[in-house]
């Protein structure tokens, strides 16, 4: 801040107030009554002393004329003139910015901060006791009076603001009793512990006392670590040996300590060298914070050696260096340290339980639970989330019925858990119990309890309890309106979720997260694309569960262009591609035809797990690449990659789209004889459809007969499905009436068993079943097909003309009606409904939505880009002749992604091989 400004006796004395005013701060007698000349000098004196303290200027107005009894023109005048706020500067004495503190390196910072501690003592120390002097010399009587008992009292009985302690401070300076070691140490010591004053102006009153000891030092020191501003413990231990100050037993585990808070390792062991030189390697506290400080900065075998080479020891050495192995899960380390500790306190207990149950070691933790003498709330919490985190929720709460019987006072924490265990079981009975149990002892308005009651009510689908939770809480911060969006979106009430959403005073990523995942969830993709844009335009940086999230939805909506945006905003933000990001970047690339892409994904991730495996040999297969998908099998078993039974699913899925019997019975086998894994229903569904598709339907019958677990419906549908495809009517009678019977309601096997009939001209039977749906009020899902044309996805059903570009996409039709003709092309309209006439069918299987969608892409697509496109049905067999040709007569790709897999039309050709 430059010099620092003392004022002449000029203007002392123009400042000077009537002889009338007298002042409160010591006495009310005559012999004080000049005591606000000197005060006025010290306020001059000290104008710098104050200006930086927090909040910068903004200590004048305490200085007011009911505290010194002197008038505000005087105060005003005085810290006008010696607080000017250009003399604000982050270090004392020097002329530095703040913003160029980044440019500098801590051992640059180091020595100016300790020059500038020098310097501003040695100008305050001068320009004090100048002050004081002056003060003395014009008022020969002024004498006046505070001693240690005095300030005792005033301290710890009456200063209760910043104004109280300011008259404290400014009688022991006026009076010099500041000069005083010992006494300046207590008014320093309460400074720090005071929760109206800031360490700025306990580090500014450190440069006043003229003679700091090393307890004065230690206790700044102090009070940063336990402000949360370890950073500033360096420049002051510095400063302190620079000024010939002895560091004690005491000073050295402060410093350490630092070091842990920050994670500096480097500093920690220059520290530690300093403890060494000195010789306090043999003090216990020093051992124990060096070996917390190596714990906590992960430097576990340097902890290790200072533990076993330190010949003192006690209980916190013990519990220091368990803790270290406690947060970095090495479980055999600390069992180890667990077992040879003199005395297996509860400390070191509970951890060991804490471990335990984030290791997956549940019996472990039971057994050493069931033997510990004397149990407190900790340990109880300990055991309850050990069964809560392992997925043991019924175990938790039984646990909880027995506390008691032991006479333990419950927390909040506990409860917290608990309830979680009832949100996950599903147990709304119990969580109600516990909700009123948290209102008998008072701990209704806890924050995270309510948050927990939003979850546990939202998850058991009442979500009206939850919301009146929420709209009668006294707090809520942001978990509460995280939770409740999310509840929301548990339920379904995803415009009552966007409401909160839209209203919320601030969101965080989180927010944005809950919001984008619920409309994945839900399939509101388009909804998750717009509300991500948004969250991009308010730049907030998307975290991982949202880009997956996101990814998804491009995956639903085969927009390839977004998704691929998307791998490049990660490429660009520097993103790791872990097994969750690069899995779902694979199925994108996968299901939107894009396997090249896939795999060079696939190939840079240098983590891969089952999941990872699964989706490339997937998306390979879907896309017509059988061999290439069995290849990467074989693979993933080469590199020790365990199959798990969705890998089976996935082979066994390889095989049925690629017709592949004798490998389908193999992997079958090789799932019970080689892995010992019993199939579930999805495995022996794949097996049906492999057979059915293969046409060995008597085969895919008795399998489901002799089938060890109830067939379901699915896999019964496939053997439907496969009647209808080899047109074996008598079967596909018998098995489409049962499913008809199963599931009334569900409008495939209806159309299914239709399709049959109508295959062989049973005319009547078809109008049963079309009686029967109208009958059930059975609605056909109609088909529907998207397709993404710059950054834009379109939307198409079948017979639809409300596009904007239908004129257009009606003269493509025709078009294209045109070029089938000549290749000979005659369409398929076996499926149509029988009750209208020839020429209405053929236009009714022209206006098909992927016909309509491919269609579009020839007129908004360039030549050189392949046509995508998704239907959520099984495309018909005349639409997958008509694109075959489509691609021969246009010279186009064409991708379509139906219900069951891909399609590559090229050049008269697909890549199913007309198996499908």
């Amino acid at each position: 801040m430059g010099a620092v400004h003392s004022p002449p006796p000029a203007a002392v004395a123009a400042r000077r107030p009537s002889t009338g005013e007298g002042c409160l701060l010591v006495s009310s007698t005559n012999r004080y009554k000049n005591l606000h000349i000197n005060a006025g000098i010290f306020l001059s004196a000290s104008a710098s002393f104050f200006c930086s303290s927090t909040p910068a200027h903004s200590i004048g107005p305490w200085f007011s004329g009911t505290v010194f009894g002197f008038n505000h023109r005087t105060l005003d005048a005085a810290w006008r003139d010696f607080c000017p706020p250009c003399s604000h500067r982050l270090f004392s004495g020097l002329l530095i910015s703040p913003f160029e503190l980044h440019r500098l390196q801590w051992p640059w910072i180091l020595d100016l901060h300790a020059m500038a501690i020098q310097r501003s003592m040695k100008v305050w120390r001068k320009h004090v006791n100048s002050s004081i002097d002056y003060s003395v010399t014009r008022n020969p009587s002024f004498k006046p009076t505070i001693d240690l008992p005095i300030l005792e009292e005033r301290l710890q009985r009456g200063c209760q603001n910043p104004k109280l302690f300011l008259q404290i401070h400014a009688q022991m300076t006026v009076s010099g009793f500041i000069k005083d070691t010992y006494a300046a140490s207590r008014l320093f010591s309460f400074s720090t512990n005071a929760h109206f004053l800031d360490l700025e102006y306990s580090r500014r009153l450190l440069h006043q006392i003229e003679y700091p000891n090393g307890f004065i030092w230690n206790t700044m020191m102090r009070a940063y670590n336990q402000k949360n501003s370890p950073q500033w413990c360096f420049p002051l231990y510095k400063s302190m040996l620079e000024c010939d100050i002895i560091p004690d037993n005491y000073t050295y585990p402060i410093v350490v300590q630092a070091c842990a808070l920050q994670f500096c390792v480097i500093e920690g062991k220059q520290i530690h060298t300093h403890i060494s030189k000195v010789g306090f390697d043999s003090d216990v506290y020093a051992v124990n914070t060096l070996i917390n400080m190596y714990s906590a900065c992960g430097h576990l075998e340097d902890a290790r050696f200072l533990f076993d080479e330190s010949l003192v020891l006690d209980s916190v050495s013990w519990n220091s260096i368990l803790a270290g192995y406690v947060q970095f899960g090495d479980v055999d380390n600390a069992v180890y340290i667990f077992n040879n500790m003199p005395e297996q306190n509860n400390i070191a207990s509970n951890s060991m339980i804490a471990l335990f149950g984030r290791s997956n070691r549940v019996e472990d933790a039971r057994k050493l639970f069931d033997e510990m003498l004397n149990r407190d709330i900790v340990t109880w919490t300990a055991m309850i989330n050990c069964y809560e985190q392992n997925g043991m929720f019924r175990d938790a709460l039984e646990l909880f019925y027995l506390i008691k019987g032991y006479e333990i006072l419950i927390d909040e924490v506990v409860m917290v858990s608990l309830l979680s265990a009832c949100a996950s079981l599903g147990a709304t009975k119990e969580g109600e119990l516990i909700h009123g149990l948290s209102i008998r002892i008072g701990f209704e308005t806890y924050v995270n309890l309510q948050n927990a009651l939003i979850h546990l009510y939202s998850s058991c689908g009442k979500i009206s309890a939850a919301q009146l939770l929420f709209d009668s809480a006294n707090y809520l911060d942001q978990i509460s309106w995280n939770s409740m969006i999310s509840g929301y979106i548990k339920c379904g009430l995803l415009e009552k979720a966007r409401n909160l959403f839209d209203s919320m005073p601030q969101k965080d990523v989180v927010s944005w997260s809950t919001m984008i995942s619920g409309y994945t969830k839900h399939a509101c993709f388009s909804d998750a694309l717009a509300l991500f844009s948004r969250m991009q335009i308010e730049g907030i940086k998307p975290d991982e569960t949202t880009l997956v999230s996101i990814l998804s939805a491009c995956t639903n909506l085969s927009a390839l262009e977004q998704g691929k945006w998307v791998h490049s905003y990660l490429k660009k933000h520097e993103y790791t591609i872990n097994v969750f990001l690069g899995t779902t970047l694979i199925d994108m690339y996968m299901k939107c035809g894009c396997t090249e892409t896939a795999i060079e994904v696939f190939n840079g991730m240098d983590d891969k797990g089952t999941s990872t495996w699964n989706a490339v040999i997937l998306g390979l297969a879907i896309n017509g690449f059988f061999e290439e998908a069995l290849n990467k099998f074989s693979d993933m078993e080469r590199h020790g990659v365990v199959p798990n039974e969705i890998t089976f699913v996935v082979v066994l899925g390889v095989c049925r789209h690629g017709g592949l019997v004798n490998e389908g019975r193999k992997h079958f086998n090789a799932m019970k004889q080689v892995y010992n894994m019993k199939p579930n229903i999805k495995h022996y569904g794949c097996m049906v459809d492999l057979l059915g598709r293969a046409g060995l339907l008597v085969e895919a019958e008795d399998l489901i007969t002799n089938m060890p677990i109830v067939p379901d419906v699915a896999t019964w549908g496939a053997l439907l499905g496969a009647c209808r495809k080899h047109g074996n009517v008598e079967m596909g009678e018998r098995v489409g009436r049962k499913l008809v019977e199963f599931e009334p309601q569900h409008d495939g096997f209806h159309v299914l068993l239709s399709n049959i009939y109508a295959s062989k001209g049973k005319w009547d039977e078809l109008m049963e079943i079309r009686s029967m749906m109208k009958q059930r009020k059975v609605v056909k899902l109609p088909g529907c097909s998207m397709i993404e044309a710059d950054g834009v996805v379109h939307e198409f059903l079948s017979g639809d003309n409300t596009h904007p570009q239908m004129s257009d996409i009606e003269r493509m039709l025709e078009e294209i009606a045109r070029r089938l003709k000549r290749e000979g092309y005659e369409p398929n309209t076996i499926d149509v409904a029988f009750d209208i006439e020839g020429e209405e069918k053929e236009s009714s299987v022209y206006k098909h939505s992927e016909k309509l969608a491919i269609a579009f892409g020839l007129i908004s697509t360039s030549q050189s880009m392949p046509i995508r496109i998704m239907k959520n049905l099984r495309i018909c067999e005349d639409c997958h002749i008509a694109a075959k040709i489509i691609s021969r007569a246009f010279d186009r790709e064409i991708v379509i992604r139906d219900k069951q897999r891909f399609h590559h039309f090229r050049m008269g050709v697909c890549s199913c091989s007309d198996y499908w």
